[in-house]
């Protein structure tokens, strides 16, 4: 808010907000603001979308009813998902402690936290705010689909028992107001399926996946196709995703230029910001979360 305060347009990392509070208030200061923001969500851009969103877009699909989302790592035994070295010259002369707490409560320097901040609750939202947002922004996009109405979370840290808050092992459920179930599985403990969506709808299925079975080896494959479900759509054929991908930054650049919309506008930052707090919520309530709760709550995921 500061830098639109300032004139200036903006590139905001994932996830658009730390907090539902924090998302409102962004909102509406965009909607004061003439100034061009793109959100790091780069799945925005990807020609894989591209052709998602116009497959669903000409019907081929049908109702979508339900999408099934993933996305699965694996490391090294004892050696936990996101856990990184502290580095020697890690000490309070070289950091602005202060800083990075940034209002929180003080404490003595701890390095460890510093490096490994995603595996604390008090300074992330975990896999939900690092990778389920990006899909979730992506499904969102794709279906045009609004706020979800509910969500709900289960898991733990099932992997690595190595001091980390947050949870290794996801199931997240989001329920929407246009007869849709959104759900996203996650796993630090085997790396077989890598990312993927299947948009599930009556008279198609959309599948895109990315990453499965070579993710390991970095020769991550990835594509997007299309069947038709013969029950409804006897004459269908078979599609596969041609689209190329954009780059995310020279989009927000030409956008600057252009003064038009980039792809990760703000609206999909706070949309897809919601769904992750509501999910981090229910996770931490150990129940289901209506939007109408969580926007009552006031309280950071």
């Amino acid at each position: 808010m500061d830098t639109l305060a300032a004139g200036k347009d903006l590139y905001a990392e994932k996830t658009m907000t730390w907090s539902i509070p924090e998302a409102d208030q962004c909102l509406q200061a965009a909607k004061r603001s003439d100034r061009v923001i793109q959100i790091g969500l780069q799945h925005e851009s990807s020609g894989a979308l591209a052709d998602a969103k116009k497959w669903i877009q000409d019907g081929l699909a049908g109702k979508v009813t339900q999408v099934e989302s993933w996305m699965s790592r694996n490391t090294p035994h004892r050696k936990g998902q996101w856990v990184r070295p502290v580095p020697p010259d890690c000490t309070p002369q070289n950091v602005n402690w202060a800083a990075f707490l940034n209002g929180r409560p003080e404490r003595p320097f701890d390095p460890f936290k510093l490096i490994n901040w995603r595996l604390f609750w008090e300074f992330s939202g975990g896999n939900v705010t690092e990778n389920m947002v990006h899909q979730i922004a992506w499904i969102m996009t794709a279906l045009d689909l609004p706020l979800p109405s509910a969500a709900y979370m289960s898991g733990g840290v099932f992997s690595e028992k190595d001091g980390r808050e947050v949870p290794d092992t996801i199931a997240v459920t989001l329920d929407f107001p246009n007869d849709t179930v959104v759900t996203w599985q996650s796993t630090f403990n085997n790396s077989r399926y890598g990312l993927g969506e299947h948009f599930l709808g009556s008279d198609g299925t959309i599948e895109h996946v990315a990453g499965a079975n070579d993710m390991v080896r970095d020769n991550s494959e990835e594509s997007t196709r299309y069947f038709p479900e013969k029950v409804n759509r006897a004459q269908g054929a078979a599609l596969t995703g041609k689209s190329a991908d954009q780059n995310h930054m020279a989009n927000w650049v030409e956008c600057m230029r252009t003064r038009k919309t980039p792809n990760a506008s703000v609206d999909i930052g706070y949309r897809s910001a919601i769904a992750a707090h509501m999910a981090n919520l229910a996770y931490k309530r150990k129940e289901r979360v209506t939007l109408e709760i969580a926007k009552s709550a006031q309280l950071p995921s």
